[in-house]
């Protein structure tokens, strides 16, 4: 069932959210298919509801969803992990200490797995515990390039890169692009992303070198009356990510 998301300018797919399963369509449709419906498992109750409801959207929209933890909630990570190996999504969401037992699970290296890093406040080293004991712990915190190559021994895909609030610092959010770039892998900055400052995020992500963006841009373009992601938004964002 799986596919690969959908890249424009083999470049950048947006994450976004959706309320249901209309919201979804028409979202896909006014991103032209270069975006990944973030479904998440912290609304769900079973991992048999979540499962049945999810295989309901990837059969309508082209399997592009992208399971989520659910308000990054390290505690959702078996849950994700075991939705990931019945559904076979495009793309999961997961915490670092989480992706060796998805990938796993998954049983095959297409769909993309994100592991969650977060800036540790110096740029070139990351936090890398965000797990469900260990973000509770003493932090871990690593360069940038040792985290990458962890995550690559697991099976991971991509850096999850949250929060982006104040874009991080852009120190260092450029320095965790770069080496992105250098080992060739993904980035997907969330966490603060808006109209205002999407480009600039990709922007520089783009001109770091990185060969693959997926920002994820959650409730700033949620109508905070219906719950649903705002179309409209969608056309503006696809309008930017052109530009790439």
């Amino acid at each position: 069932m799986n596919k690969i998301p959908h890249y424009l300018n083999d470049k950048i797919c947006i994450n976004v959210l959706a309320n249901s399963l209309e919201n979804a369509k028409e979202i896909y449709k006014a991103a032209q298919g270069y975006v990944l419906i973030g479904l998440l498992s912290k609304n769900y109750d079973s991992v048999d509801e979540a499962v049945e409801d999810m295989k309901q959207y990837a059969s309508e929209l082209d399997n592009a969803i992208s399971v989520g933890l659910g308000a990054g909630d390290p505690n959702q990570w078996e849950m994700v992990a075991k939705i990931a190996k019945e559904v076979q999504p495009q793309h999961v969401n997961q915490v670092f200490t989480g992706i060796g037992y998805t990938r796993a699970l998954l049983g095959q290296n297409d769909t993309v797995v994100n592991g969650l890093i977060s800036p540790s406040g110096k740029a070139g080293y990351v936090k890398i515990s965000t797990g469900p004991l260990s973000s509770q712990g003493k932090e871990a915190i690593v360069p940038i390039e040792s985290a990458i190559d962890m995550l690559k021994d697991m099976g991971c895909s991509s850096v999850k890169y949250f929060p982006m609030k104040g874009l991080s610092t852009r120190e260092e959010y450029y320095a965790v692009c770069k080496a992105c770039a250098k080992q060739n892998f993904m980035i997907e900055p969330t966490g603060g992303i808006d109209l205002t400052n999407f480009e600039e995020i990709c922007q520089i992500a783009i001109d770091a070198g990185v060969k693959r963006v997926i920002p994820h841009v959650y409730t700033s373009i949620v109508d905070k009356k219906t719950g649903k992601t705002n179309i409209e938004d969608i056309k503006t964002l696809f309008e930017i990510m052109r530009k790439f």
